[in-house]
């Protein structure tokens, strides 16, 4: 018998929460935690809100700068090499461990790996490089390359927790933590792992966000309270934001050895490229159907059993509307009516991290019973007919869901999670 996986542990740095029971209750809640801001003192500039996470001041290049919560105790040489995104991680690692009743030296063996999903830190890469040049290359930090490049959360965090196992980092734009976990689930199957700790981890900084700007991909709308509005006619583009999720997956005999705690099995992946543009998804969301197929045949359901959706729909006009196509074709059009919402609408777009915290989301969903609804949607994009866009949260057990994730380059990619 193939070997199965289960969600034994989750951690949240998130703008809706950082804990479990914070965000359990912002996504039965509809609780939003998007924040006015102004980037580079500027106000001039169009964007004007933010994901942002509470509780964390880590916006300098020096972690000397940083405060975090007084739960989390991090030793200073664990700090030099981390990035700001890098501490969101730990401290969701940290979370996850506890959460699944592990301590740190359960995990300190071959049985264990670690996945990581990062674009890598901006803010340090600038400032480091900007020393650099400024000092005609005669001053530059000693970890400087370890605590900014795209690897960043591998390297400090694997050293840090003291994995033996696999380990490695995903970079796929806004698939790559979907990416990860259904790489995670392969090495669980296969018996190559028998636990693996997934993250993603991302900044909500200047240098992270504004880029997308100059692509025209960010709202422009002020209001934080529907400046993120996934599927909506009036959408006009995504609201950025960071921190970072954890999750545990184990192998079920080996999880139900050491009793540990259960929120869901992780029974199938899919992924298929767009093959068509490097920014903009396929206007009829080919290579996202293909995904949802491929996980479906992979965790052996059909579409009507599957009773939630956890959208990837940022709120971009075009994204949104490919991934409403893409939904039709693979559901609607056979008579399968699962209901679909995008919790974006709440968080924002945290980048990489979007599909390990959605997959942590549906967990909870799974765990708790209940639907997220669509925070924000007033008028559904006409694209949407026939989708079940449930304006509230629901409470009721979703069933099977299957979350999805599209990055740059048309890579998608569809995880399925259902009860234990």
């Amino acid at each position: 018998m193939p070997r199965q996986a289960l969600v034994t542990g989750l951690g949240f740095i998130t703008p809706i929460g950082n804990t479990r029971a914070a965000v359990t209750q912002s996504l039965r809640a509809g609780l939003h935690g998007i924040e006015t801001v102004e980037f580079l003192n500027n106000p001039n500039l169009a964007v004007k809100v933010v994901g942002t996470i509470k509780d964390f001041v880590a916006g300098s290049p020096n972690w000397r700068d940083w405060s975090y919560p007084s739960n989390y105790a991090i030793p200073r040489e664990a700090l030099r090499g981390l990035s700001p995104h890098g501490l969101f991680a730990l401290c969701a690692i940290e979370q996850a461990l506890t959460d699944a009743h592990l301590s740190a030296a359960d995990i300190r063996n071959g049985d264990t790996g670690l996945y990581c999903a990062s674009a890598g830190s901006t803010l340090l890469a600038n400032y480091h490089l900007t020393r650099l040049l400024e000092t005609r290359g005669e001053r530059c930090g000693p970890l400087s390359v370890v605590s900014s490049i795209a690897g960043t959360l591998n390297f400090n965090l694997a050293a840090h927790f003291g994995i033996r196992g696999a380990v490695g980092g995903f970079v796929a734009a806004c698939a790559s933590s979907s990416h990860a976990l259904g790489c995670a689930l392969d090495d669980i199957r296969l018996g190559r792992q028998k636990r693996m700790l997934v993250v993603g981890a991302e900044e909500a900084t200047a240098e992270s966000i504004l880029p997308f700007a100059a692509m025209r991909a960010l709202s422009t709308n002020p209001d934080p309270a529907t400046a993120s509005r996934p599927f909506d006619v009036n959408r006009d583009g995504f609201v950025g934001s960071g921190g970072a999720v954890a999750m545990i997956i184990e192998e079920a005999e080996y999880a139900t050895q050491r009793g540990a705690p259960v929120y869901a099995e992780f029974s199938g992946w899919g992924q298929a490229a767009d093959g068509y543009n490097i920014a903009i998804s396929h206007p009829e969301g080919t290579g996202l159907v293909d995904a949802m197929r491929r996980a479906l045949a992979d965790a052996q359901l059909n579409t009507a059993q599957i009773g939630y959706i956890n959208a990837h729909a940022t709120s971009t006009p075009a994204g949104d509307r490919s991934e409403a196509i893409a939904l039709q074709k693979t559901f609607t059009e056979v008579g399968a009516k699962p209901f679909v919402s995008s919790t974006k609408g709440l968080t924002g777009h945290p980048l990489s991290m979007a599909g390990v915290m959605e997959a942590a989301f549906c967990s909870l969903a799974i765990k708790d019973g209940f639907v997220p609804g669509n925070a924000h949607l007033v008028t559904a994009d006409d694209a949407c007919a026939g989708l079940e866009l449930p304006h509230e949260t629901l409470p009721q057990n979703p069933g099977a869901v299957l979350s999805t994730s599209s990055g740059f380059g048309g890579s998608n990619v569809a995880l399925i999670f259902q009860g234990a």
